[in-house]
């Protein structure tokens, strides 16, 4: 069960640790991991005591290793599932593509803080993000669109390097403002381009 925090002169209101790690993600997006304190994060959260985040997190370090891990796992869960959704590499990218852009759209936090936070400024013992198993399963898609005559004879970490620098570079140009449209008004565009890189002609 998880647990809540009672805030002080508020006896009503409690604030859940997702309700911090909200906080937190958000200010991390903003300001950079280093440019927020645990002040910062206890404000955002609406926590009025003192100690109120140490009930959940003992230091900054691992409320940004939580959140690094619940975005990681969470996007391994949506690609597991697309993969079971789909057959053919092209359709797996695909939904992965639309996803990421419905992502900066509604919850741009999320993307920000996978595209933008550097993961070694808050992992002790830091995993290159092409080493974590939502990066891997999308690796594997690549090897199987290969296999299967799908995209050209490409290594698997050369196609990634075409296929999503186009579109993580679409989704940073949306996030910053100089792209000043919705990420989804991009996105056709940035698909067609993004799969032209790779697909076997």
């Amino acid at each position: 069960m998880e647990q809540e925090l009672e805030l002080e002169n508020t006896p009503n209101k409690t604030i859940s640790q997702d309700e911090v790690l909200q906080a937190a993600l958000k200010l991390f997006a903003k300001k950079g991991y280093f440019n927020t304190s645990l002040t910062d994060i206890k404000d955002a959260a609406g926590i009025t005591t003192s100690t109120g985040i140490s009930q959940y997190f003992k230091t900054k370090q691992a409320i940004a290793q939580a959140l690094y891990e619940n975005i990681l796992d969470s996007l391994s869960i949506s690609i597991d599932d697309i993969r079971r959704r789909n057959r053919k590499a092209a359709e797996q990218l695909r939904e992965i593509v639309d996803l990421l852009f419905k992502l900066t759209d509604d919850a741009p936090e999320i993307v920000e803080f996978l595209l933008f936070v550097k993961s070694e400024e808050f992992l002790a013992q830091p995993k290159p993000l092409l080493e974590t198993p939502a990066f891997i399963k999308i690796k594997r898609i690549f090897q199987n669109g290969v296999k299967d005559g799908e995209m050209k004879a490409l290594d698997p970490l050369l196609a990634y390097t075409y296929f999503f620098g186009i579109i993580n570079h679409t989704l940073a140009m949306v996030l910053s403002g100089n792209l000043p449209k919705t990420a989804e008004s991009y996105q056709a565009q940035a698909w067609l381009t993004a799969w032209g890189c790779i697909v076997k002609k």
